[in-house]
Formats: structure tokens, C-alpha cells, sequence
């Protein structure tokens, strides 16, 4: 419904702000059409009609964050999404500050769950670029697994993109999202990545006409694919908003100089 994440929800049911029919929600209690939910006594307006949710790709430029508050002011990848008439964007996954490439927003918690949660072990796509090259040895021990500060991490796969110079590209996945892991991968084995670029997350692909700082929705039919909804019926106008969804949105300079 947008008024917060999962785990503000759960601290407001712990905190007896969420009531169920005038009575204190639990954690895991189960709702249908016939309950009234309040919110620090507020009727919320209950929806449990099946609709498909949004979720566009955004193709994110070096120099932003994935936040919607930062204290030094940089521009962040919000500023840049289409306006919501109810609820709010939620990221899917993060990049850092110095990453480019796909990013995913959607409007639904749920869907957000499915595509983030580790159970489904969505494998992330990378094009990495490196200052120097791999050995044979030290491509071996980032597939094989190599200790960090924070547990094991390997790619599922690494492969040889060519280079120029002192520069070299490869092509890694991996089915985890842990902060900056795959930087700390290469700079355990001695190598510094000079830029990093995702191109895949999950089905999704960066599609080469996204360019940076665009943002496009996904089609319907492939949204309920990923969302486990049947899909949509191929109604009168349907084509028509599937072909408006289909279109790139070139957005607006950040209004703090980004």
C-alpha cells in the first residue's frame, strides 16, 4: 500500500499501531475483504483485486545513490523515477556510488521480496573493468571461492572480454548482492576495477537502447512472468498500453547538479 517497508510494518504491529476490526494486529495474522485495517487510527483502503504491478529498468550513471536522503546532497537515482499517483518506488538491490548499470524499481513489496530475497539466488550480471589482468591462478580461486571479511564469496562464471593497454575486461555472475563484493573480490586478489557496470539482474537485461539515465517499464505480460500472476487478459487497449510502456523516458537533470 506504500506506507512502508516490511520491517517498519512489523515494528508498528509490535508497537500496537496497526489494529485488525479495532484489535491489535499480530505478526503473520492474515486479512480478507471483510476486515477493517487501521493505521495509527487511520482507515486503511484495503485493495484485493489483482492488478499487475509496475516495474521499469533504470540505467543508472556513475555518481548517484541509491537512497532518497543522503546528507552530503548528492544526487540520488530517485530523483530521476516518474512520480507514483499511490505508494512509493522500491529499489531493487542497490549500486554504489561508483557503479553504473541496470537497476530495477517496482511499486509492489512483494514482487521487490521475490526479486531481492536470497532463497531465489537471482544471479547478477557484471562487465567489470580491471587495472591489469588475471592469472589463471587468481581466476581460479574467484570461481573456486576466496575469503572476505564477511564470508566466501566466487563468481558463477568468469569470462575473458579482451582489453587494450593496461586496461582488461571480464564478464562476471554471481547469485548473491552482498555491499560492494564484487570490487572486494578482484582487490583480494590484488586488482583494481576501474569500472563496473551491470548489465543483467535476474530475466532482465540492460537493453542497449536504455541508455544512461533513462527509464523504461517493463512490458506486462513479462512483469507477470516474473511475478508469478497470470497473464494479462488481451483486452480492448491493451496493445496500446503495453506499446506507451514500452517507451524510453529521458529524464530531467537533478536538481542538485547531478
Amino acid at each position: 500500500m506504500g506506507l512502508g517497508s516490511r520491517r517498519e510494518i512489523e515494528e508498528w504491529v509490535v508497537a500496537g499501531r496497526i489494529l485488525v476490526n479495532d484489535q491489535p494486529a499480530e505478526l503473520g495474522q492474515k486479512i480478507g475483504p471483510g476486515d477493517r485495517v487501521k493505521c495509527n487510527g487511520k482507515l486503511v483502503p484495503l485493495r484485493f483485486d489483482t492488478r499487475t504491478p509496475r516495474l521499469i529498468m533504470y540505467h543508472k550513471p556513475d555518481g548517484e545513490i541509491v537512497s532518497r536522503d543522503d546528507p552530503e546532497g548528492r544526487p540520488t537515482v530517485f530523483d530521476r523515477l516518474p512520480m507514483l499517483r499511490k505508494g512509493r518506488w522500491i529499489a531493487i538491490g542497490r549500486l554504489d556510488f561508483n557503479t553504473s548499470g541496470l537497476l530495477l524499481f517496482t511499486n509492489d513489496g512483494t514482487l521487490a521480496n521475490r526479486l531481492m530475497h536470497p532463497r531465489y539466488e537471482l544471479e547478477r550480471e557484471y562487465a567489470v573493468r580491471l587495472l591489469g589482468q588475471l592469472t589463471d591462478e587468481q581466476a581460479e580461486s574467484l570461481r573456486s571461492g576466496i575469503q572476505l571479511e564477511d564470508g566466501v564469496a566466487r563468481f558463477n562464471s568468469l569470462r575473458d572480454e579482451g582489453g587494450e593497454g593496461i586496461n582488461h575486461w571480464y564478464r562476471v555472475t554471481l547469485s548473491e548482492g552482498r555491499n560492494r563484493e564484487v570490487r572486494r573480490m578482484f582487490e583480494a586478489v590484488g586488482l583494481t576495477v576501474s569500472r563496473l557496470m551491470r548489465v543483467r539482474y535476474g530475466p532482465v537485461a540492460l537493453p542497449s537502447k536504455l541508455k544512461r539515465g533513462m527509464w523504461m517499464d517493463l512490458p506486462e505480460a513479462e512483469v507477470c512472468e516474473i511475478a508469478g500472476l497470470p497473464k494479462p487478459r488481451h483486452e480492448a487497449g491493451s496493445a496500446d498500453k503495453n506499446k506507451r510502456r514500452d517507451k524510453l523516458h529521458r529524464t530531467t537533470p537533478h536538481p542538485r547538479g547531478g
